[in-house]
């Protein structure tokens, strides 16, 4: 018999400070009315004082494992996807595994920006085919880009912010869980977005701090040209390695860099706006936490049911992207969200 991997729960998380447009808009130099407009964010989160990614982490996984009736002893992995860790080393993974009591759980970071979900969904998804031994995984996306952002530096301060989402995975019955999942980056991009200071190349120094350097930079026309271009050949190729056309697909969730920019995209590719979940409005953008905690939302509101063929895309930088198609098989508890129920807006 085939053994399938798929999502047995999930949880989300999001700090409680709220950062509203006008906020925002006041430090930036521009309207409210601005950036509802431009990018489709009504307002955000935000960590609070010593709150860090594994904080946030943590909580979601908690709230993943409750859902899929499974005990933190029970993991035998634990995969975390962030580009904003504790600290450049250890794993902020570790972390959470120390904060859950998860022992017996591998605990590593993957590092592939809005993507890292997805990529890390790939690894967790392969350890548990290829290790008898191993029957549950948990991923979790999180960030807390907030003390990367300059609040006068509009391409980024309206965009960004704070959240954490998690899966746990787990075998599944034949025909249900994850199909192939396909994964791509481009190197050459690398300069698009990203935190230039504090790492090998520019260590943490007085100048480092003087210019910004620990600020998120952004490209913001190549990101979104890389993303006009890029969702519509990964929802190409995870249809095809599917054997699916778009109309038989029930669910599309992809990471969520930007409402406005994204819906323009849907509408491009012919998706109906009543299957593309959209919670960058509520939330913004974060990063390899966006596309779980679209998941999350969408399963908590019923939006997804089982059987249903869920459409799974992300990108970030990198450059890298990735796609799939995941039969979903149902959560063992009711999800649960953190945003209110009717929360999404077509």
């Amino acid at each position: 018999m085939e053994h399938r991997i798929g999502i047995l729960g999930t949880g989300a998380f999001l700090p409680p400070t709220v950062r509203t447009n006008a906020e925002v808009g006041a430090r930036a130099g521009i309207s409210p009315e601005w950036i509802l407009e431009r990018t489709g964010v009504r307002q955000r989160h935000i960590a609070g004082p010593g709150q860090a990614a594994s904080d946030l982490a943590a909580e979601a996984v908690r709230e993943a494992l409750d859902c899929a009736g499974i005990a933190a002893e029970q993991l035998d992995l634990l995969v975390l996807a962030t580009s904003t860790p504790d600290e450049l080393g250890p794993s902020t993974a570790c972390r959470v595994q120390a904060s859950l009591g998860a022992r017996k759980a591998v605990a590593f970071d993957v590092s592939a920006a809005c993507s890292g979900w997805l990529f890390a969904t790939r690894v967790a998804r392969d350890w548990l085919l290829g290790d008898p031994g191993a029957q549950y995984a948990a991923v979790v996306g999180c960030e807390v880009y907030s003390p990367f952002v300059d609040t006068a530096d509009r391409p980024t301060a309206v965009l960004f912010a704070d959240g954490a989402a998690a899966t746990v995975m787990g075998p599944v019955s034949a025909g249900e869980g994850f199909g192939a999942i396909t994964l791509g980056s481009d190197g050459r991009r690398a300069g698009d977005v990203l935190i230039p200071a504090g790492g090998s190349r520019r260590p943490a120094s007085a100048a480092t701090l003087t210019d910004g350097g620990h600020h998120i930079v952004m490209d913001g026309r190549a990101v979104r040209d890389f993303i006009v271009d890029i969702v519509p050949r990964a929802v190409a190729t995870a249809l095809e390695q599917a054997d699916l056309t778009l109309g038989e697909v029930d669910v599309v969730v992809t990471h969520q860099p930007n409402p406005v920019l994204l819906r323009g995209v849907g509408e491009s590719l012919g998706i109906d706006p009543d299957r593309l979940v959209v919670i960058g409005d509520q939330v913004g953008n974060i990063g390899a936490g966006s596309l779980p905690f679209g998941l999350a939302h969408a399963a908590a509101e019923g939006r997804i049911k089982a059987g249903d063929r869920v459409l799974l895309v992300g990108f970030g930088a990198g450059l890298t992207w990735g796609s799939t198609v995941l039969t979903w098989s149902g959560t063992t508890r009711p999800a649960r969200s953190p945003l209110p129920a009717g929360a999404y807006v077509p």
